[in-house]
């Protein structure tokens, strides 16, 4: 059976079709950096620096590769505020706020069950 996605902005998609953008917007979601990204920013705006600190191991490239991508796809807004050097702040859009919610679950739920989880 060969599954379509929708074309019209309301109709249903389908994440199991192929060629469905919804799997581009799975993928975004699904990554480590984004779903960190969208859980550091959950308690308000923070700078460049601030997240790199809270979201260890992560590289100032990744995060910035990572950043971009939410902002695209309407998760992050970016606030340049005119200083020297530039003061540049992160925060969730109302998009990013509705999904930070089941991500939360989902961060929380493999703290709460890593030691049931074999080797991945």
């Amino acid at each position: 059976m060969t599954t379509t996605c929708a074309t019209g902005q309301h109709d249903k998609h389908d994440v199991y079709a192929a060629q469905c953008p919804c799997r581009d917007v799975l993928d975004l979601l699904a990554n480590k950096w984004s779903a960190l990204a969208i859980g550091a920013l959950e308690d308000g705006p923070r700078r460049f620096g601030a997240l790199q600190r809270h979201l260890e191991g992560v590289s100032p490239k990744v995060l910035t590769a990572t950043l971009r991508r939410l902002e695209d796809g309407g998760f992050v807004s970016r606030t340049v505020y005119p200083a020297v050097p530039p003061h540049v702040e992160y925060e969730l859009t109302p998009l990013g706020r509705g999904v930070a919610r089941p991500l939360a679950a989902l961060r929380g739920w493999v703290e709460d069950h890593l030691h049931e989880i074999g080797p991945v």
